[in-house]
């Protein structure tokens, strides 16, 4: 039919005006102009060049900061086998408990503090120099520490040896009680071991010198002055220490938690000379070690923990030796 030719087909109805388009506006060119060149590998973010250059940074920044704690300890003409106890609880402490000491390092600002004032006073009593350092020069020399405005610098620690710890127990009423630790490298473990020994009347702490924690600045700030009041011993064997403390008397007790092992509390023989061993928490005694004990003992704990820290165990049997001693 003519009338309808112009719908395409015959009997088609347009149900509405087509809709007008609008123009691009540029956006199709602008989606063919790119986005640049393609960063490189090490400047996005989620590629694995981008982490191994941050880390690259940041040993760069690690070795910057040491280098420029060096070039400071020469100028401060401080000899690399000193080290530095840093804050003012830690600081206070030492000084006051008799650690020796060669020089105080700290902010001027710091004056008005009564724990500061009382470490000047004590270095002038003492004739210790006092040196005055900006913050970012005791951020330098302490590697970061928190050192609160104050440091103090102390020679290497001079070790006693066992004839050390036994005379010690002479001048004593009460029977000798020695600490060993068996391959504890944590110095926080023998900081705190230090603490509980000096609390519960041991004469001393006996440590091999391999696989062994060292009286180090974390030894001497987590003892809080007991390692100024409480000697350590370090030994090439520990092995023949304990056979050469047999030889003088003394009942060797290893602590370890298994099967058949005596419980603390109920320990024969604590009234006379002991050597409470502690090992490491991962692994216990070692072998030879364990078999120069003359007993194991364990203290009892709930079945939901597997073992002790260290140095709890430690401060735990020398509690109980302490009461046995008491109550007997």
């Amino acid at each position: 039919m003519a009338g309808n030719s112009h719908f395409g087909r015959p009997g088609a109805v347009r149900k509405g005006k087509k809709a007008t388009k609008v123009g691009s506006g540029g956006q199709r060119r602008a989606r063919l102009e790119g986005k640049g060149p393609t960063p490189k590998a090490e400047d996005r973010t989620y590629h694995p060049a981008y982490k191994r250059k941050k880390e690259a940074e940041a040993r760069a920044a690690a070795e910057a900061a040491r280098a420029a704690s060096s070039r400071l300890r020469r100028v401060l003409q401080l000899p690399e086998s000193h080290e530095l106890i840093a804050g003012r609880n830690p600081v206070y402490e030492a000084v006051n408990s008799g650690v020796p000491y060669a020089r105080v390092f700290m902010v001027a600002s710091l004056a008005n503090d009564d724990r500061v004032s009382a470490v000047a006073a004590a270095a002038a009593q003492s004739g210790a120099p006092v040196v005055e350092v900006t913050r970012h020069e005791l951020d330098r020399m302490t590697d970061g520490a928190s050192h609160q405005g104050i440091a103090v610098e102390v020679p290497p620690y001079e070790y006693a040896n066992i004839e050390d710890l036994v005379d010690a127990a002479r001048d004593h009423t009460t029977p000798g009680l020695i600490v060993a630790l068996d391959s504890v490298t944590d110095p926080h473990n023998l900081g705190a071991v230090l603490r509980s020994g000096a609390a519960f009347g041991a004469d001393g702490v006996l440590i091999p010198e391999r696989r062994s924690a060292s009286m180090n600045v974390t030894a001497w700030k987590v003892s809080a002055g007991a390692a100024a009041r409480i000697p350590v011993a370090r030994e090439t064997n520990l092995v023949r220490s304990l056979e050469d403390l047999k030889s003088q008397g003394y009942f060797v007790v290893g602590l370890a938690g298994e099967d058949g092992a005596v419980p603390i509390s109920e320990l024969e023989l604590f009234d006379t000379p002991l050597v409470i061993v502690t090992g490491s928490e991962g692994k216990g005694l070692s072998r030879l070690v364990r078999q120069t004990c003359d007993v194991i003992a364990q203290i009892p704990i709930a079945g939901a923990v597997e073992s002790l820290n260290a140095s709890v165990a430690t401060g735990i049997a020398l509690y109980q030796v302490a009461e046995l001693r008491r109550r007997s």
